[in-house]
C-alpha cells in the first residue's frame, strides 16, 4: 500500500543518496557505449537507455509501495516462480550471443524475440523471500532444523543455476546469502564447517562437476601469462586497456584497445571506461559504487528488526560482490566468470534488474518501522 504520511511528493519516497548515485553511474554507462557507438553499435546504446529509463520508472512506482505488502502476501510465491521460470530457463535456455560455453542462462520471450536472463530477475524474488524467511526464523536460526530449511530454500535456487553451468552467477548467489545470514546472527561455527567441507570437497568439485572451460577460467584467472594468446588475452587486453587511459583518458570518442577487447561494452566495460575516461573516471565510478554499498547498509541499519533490514543488507551485498568480481576480471587479478558492473555494464537484464533491487531499498526507507 501506499504510505498515507508521504504521499504530498511524489518523489518523497526516493532516497537523493542512492537516486544521485545510480542516476551517475547510469550516465557513465550510456556516455561510454555512445563514444564506443562504431564498435558495440546503435542496438545496444537504445537497449541501455531504455532499460535506464524502464528502470528509473520502476524505482518512482515500487519506491512508493510498501515492501511489507509486497513481502508478506508474495514471498513464497516469488519462490515457486523463481524456480520455475529457472526450470523453464534450463529446458528451452540458450548460451547468449558468441557464447563460448554450453550455458543454458538466456530465455528468448516469444513474439517480440528479445532474449532475456532470467537469473539477474531471480536475485529479486530471492532477496525478498530470503530477507522474509530469516525474519521468520532469526531467533532460532542456529537451530539445525531451521538452518536446514534455509539451506533448502538458498539451495534450491543456486542449484538451478549451477545446473545451467552459470558457475559466475552462481557465487553472487552464494556470496549475498552468506553476508545475509552473516548479519541474521549465524554462529560463525557454522560458517567455518561449512568452509571446510568445501575445501574438503574441492578435489571431487573441481574433477566432477567443473566443465573443463570453466577450469582453464580459474586456472587462466589468477595468471594469465599461463594462456596469453587464449584464455588470459581478454583480461590481459582489459588491463592494457587499463593503463591506456593514463591519468585522464583517450577521450569520449577516442579509439582505443577496447574496440579489440572481447565483451567490452558488458563483462569489460570497466575497461573501456577507464580508457575513455582515466584512472580518475574509474575511480570516480567506483567511489559511486562503494558510497551506494554504504548508504544502503546505513538504512539497513535504521530498520531494526524489520526484514527490510535483510532486503537491504542482500541488496548491498549483490551490489558489492558483483563490483570486486567485476573489476577484478578486468584488473586480471580474478578468473572471468561473466559478472558485470551495476548499473554500468550494456545489458538490458542486468540495468533492469538492479534498478528494481535499489528501488526495494527505497521502499524500506520510506515504510520502515518509525515511517509508516
Amino acid at each position: 500500500m501506499l504510505n498515507g504520511k508521504r504521499r504530498n511528493g511524489f518523489f518523497s519516497a526516493i532516497d537523493p543518496v542512492l537516486f544521485i548515485c545510480t542516476a551517475l553511474l547510469s550516465f557513465i554507462g550510456i556516455m561510454t557505449i555512445l563514444g564506443a557507438v562504431d564498435n558495440f553499435g546503435t542496438r545496444k546504446l537504445i537497449m541501455q537507455v531504455a532499460m535506464t529509463v524502464a528502470g528509473a520508472v520502476a524505482t518512482l512506482f515500487i519506491s512508493r509501495l510498501d515492501y511489507h505488502w509486497i513481502v508478506d502476501k508474495l514471498w513464497l510465491i516469488m519462490l515457486g516462480i523463481s524456480a520455475l521460470l529457472l526450470i523453464v530457463t534450463l529446458v528451452f535456455g540458450s548460451s547468449g550471443e558468441n557464447m563460448e560455453t554450453a550455458n543454458r542462462s538466456w530465455l528468448k520471450i516469444p513474439v517480440v524475440g528479445i532474449m532475456i536472463q532470467p537469473s539477474e530477475f531471480v536475485k529479486i524474488a530471492l532477496v525478498c523471500s530470503y530477507a522474509k524467511h530469516i525474519s521468520l526464523v532469526e531467533d532460532r536460526i542456529n537451530h539445525p532444523k531451521e538452518l536446514l530449511s534455509l539451506a533448502i530454500h538458498a539451495g534450491l535456487i543456486v542449484g538451478l543455476i549451477l545446473i545451467s553451468g552459470d558457475l559466475g552467477v552462481a557465487l553472487v548467489y552464494m556470496a549475498f546469502l552468506l553476508i545475509m545470514l552473516f548479519v541474521a546472527g549465524l554462529s560463525g561455527w557454522y560458517f567455518l564447517g561449512g568452509g571446510a567441507a568445501v575445501v574438503l570437497a574441492f578435489p571431487l568439485i573441481w574433477e566432477n562437476l567443473l566443465a573443463d572451460y570453466q577450469k582453464e577460467r580459474i586456472i587462466v584467472g589468477f595468471d594469465p601469462m599461463l594462456d596469453p594468446e587464449g584464455k588470459g588475452l581478454q583480461p590481459l587486453l582489459s588491463r592494457q586497456c587499463i593503463g591506456n587511459g593514463g591519468a585522464f583518458g583517450i577521450g569520449l570518442m577516442g579509439k582505443g584497445d577496447y574496440e579489440a577487447l572481447p565483451a567490452s561494452h558488458t563483462d569489460f566495460i570497466f575497461a573501456s571506461v577507464c580508457e575513455k575516461f582515466g584512472i580518475v573516471g574509474g575511480i570516480i565510478l567506483v567511489a559511486l559504487l562503494m558510497i551506494m554499498v554504504i548508504r544502503i547498509f546505513m538504512i539497513a541499519k535504521g530498520c531494526g528488526k524489520d526484514y527490510g533490514a535483510y532486503i537491504c543488507v542482500g541488496v548491498a551485498a549483490i551490489i558489492l560482490v558483483q563490483t570486486l568480481e567485476n573489476i577484478g576480471m578486468c584488473l586480471a587479478i580474478l578468473p572471468v566468470v561473466g559478472i558485470t558492473l551495476p548499473f554500468v555494464s550494456c545489458g538490458g537484464s542486468s540495468v533492469l534488474a538492479t534498478y528494481v533491487l535499489v528501488s526495494l531499498v527505497h521502499s524500506v526507507r520510506s515504510h520502515r518501522p518509525g515511517t509508516r
